[in-house]
């Protein structure tokens, strides 16, 4: 029988078939963090129930963290109250914790790959909507609420329906400055918010084989902001490359008898899909949103579109507008801005760092900006200096801050203040997502270097020298 990649997996993991109801899943890999697991752990003490699987579960601080002097103790009463929670769940029942300045610290979805937790074939929850980001490495991996928190913890397991399966084809090559950042952004803008609800996305085709691990992890984090359960792409020799010889990954024979599993993880040849969606690489531009959902986007060359081109929701396609002080028609190129945030576990590894580098290397920030760059874990900082990376940037008026989800979501001190736009590498652009009236705007790192160094909305492009075949 003709097998999808999800099928194989899905699968492989279902411990019981409930009839006319959900699946019993396995789940291989959970990941923990301190803002969805108190009220679970609660839950277990009061049932007097230990963690079943400590050696599956994995918890690190990230969400409430400061990015400065973290050194020092946390200011915030309720952030500080759940780091100390977390901390003592953790040991409490022996799960592997990683908090503040430890050296594997960092935003979970983050450490999770770099450290070999996530494995092809895998399933992975975590009490966080864009767990979907482990999905790069051909795992099933979606966020999960705390009650199921509560329950993976308790029996490894958890109930869910079988999603339907969508793939998502991109084949051709794609134009310079165009990052996967930008080709998730120009799904969701063609999709929707809501255009994959139901589905768990399969990525296919030429783009997508020849983008990096770390460039696949973007898009698969974003494949929630179309409404998808999560997304997925089938593992080949850069999969195994980049998780070779990571702390968890399989060693030695282990490791021969994984990869034996591994390289049959494709999508059979004829298999069949619910939905099938194709673009092409060559209609991808540099991306940018102006509106109040990741689904408001538009190449960065292009306009506002106006709310008569709109299906439906005119109205609140209008308030979206209001709040963010733009009008239909305006040109997004040449709008003044106030803030970047380079991380979040969209956009803050390594490779995001390099392009931002890149592109403001002998330039300066602009005064009117205040940046702020955020890398996705210790190791990611640690990198950045190794490379040489931080010279560049100190040279060009930046400061590098501390591992954290930082000004992604206004859980801890970075938040932009109300009135002030932000071009953002973060996942979501909804009303107050980064701070009570903040006005977001969705970018790759090469446009957010742009906008760091001119003040305003800039095209990459017209700040990069090509190489001209």
């Amino acid at each position: 029988m003709k097998k999808t990649l999800f099928d194989k997996v899905w699968d492989s993991h279902v411990v019981k078939k409930v009839q006319n109801g959900p699946d019993v899943l396995f789940i291989d890999r959970h990941l923990v963090h301190e803002v969805t697991s108190p009220v679970a752990f609660l839950g277990l003490n009061n049932r007097n129930i230990k963690v079943l699987y400590p050696e599956r579960t994995f918890a690190t601080a990230d969400h409430n963290t400061p990015t400065l002097n973290q050194h020092l103790p946390v200011q915030d009463p309720l952030s500080a109250k759940q780091l100390r929670a977390l901390e003592q769940n953790a040991q409490e029942h022996q799960i592997p914790y990683w908090g503040l300045g430890h050296e594997k610290n960092g935003i979970v979805h983050v450490i999770g790959p770099e450290n070999g937790i996530t494995l092809p074939g895998s399933t992975i929850v975590c009490g966080d909507s864009h767990t979907s980001t482990h999905g790069a490495f051909g795992a099933i991996a979606f966020g999960i609420g705390t009650s199921e928190v509560e329950m993976v913890l308790a029996t490894q397991c958890i109930m869910q329906p079988k999603p339907k399966s969508m793939r998502i084809t991109i084949n051709g090559k794609l134009n310079n400055a165009v990052t996967p950042k930008d080709v998730a952004l120009f799904i969701i803008s063609k999709l929707s918010t809501s255009g994959a609800t139901g589905y768990f996305v399969e990525y296919a085709g030429d783009v997508f084989k020849q983008m990096s691990m770390e460039g696949r992890m973007t898009v698969c984090n974003l494949s929630i902001e179309m409404g998808a359960r999560g997304g997925m792409i089938a593992p080949d020799d850069k999969t195994f490359e980049y998780i070779k010889n990571r702390e968890f990954t399989p060693k030695g024979e282990a490791w021969d008898k994984a990869m034996n599993y591994w390289e049959t993880l494709y999508t059979d040849d004829d298999s069949v899909f619910d939905n099938e969606i194709k673009f092409n690489g060559e209609d991808i531009e540099p991306m940018i949103t102006y509106g109040t959902n990741p689904g408001m986007g538009i190449g960065i060359s292009g306009g506002i579109p106006n709310s008569d081109a709109i299906e439906g929701g005119a109205s609140t396609y209008k308030k979206s507008l209001q709040y963010m002080n733009f009008e239909e028609g305006d040109n997004m190129l040449g709008k003044e801005i106030d803030f970047v945030f380079l991380g979040s576990c969209t956009n803050g590894r390594i490779e995001d760092f390099r392009a931002f580098t890149s592109l403001v290397k002998g330039r300066q920030k602009a005064a009117n900006v205040t940046a702020w760059l955020v890398p996705g874990s210790h190791k990611v900082e640690d990198a950045i200096k190794k490379e040489g990376l931080l010279d560049i940037l100190n040279k060009a008026g930046f400061e590098l801050r501390e591992p954290g989800c930082s000004a992604c979501l206004a859980m801890n001190d970075d938040k932009i203040p109300a009135g002030k736009y932000a071009v953002s590498t973060s996942n979501r652009n909804f009303e107050g997502r980064q701070g009570p009236g903040s006005r977001t705007l969705l970018a790759s790192p090469l446009v957010a270097a742009a906008a760091a160094v001119t003040g305003k909305v800039t095209d990459p492009r017209e700040l990069m020298v090509f190489e001209t075949a």
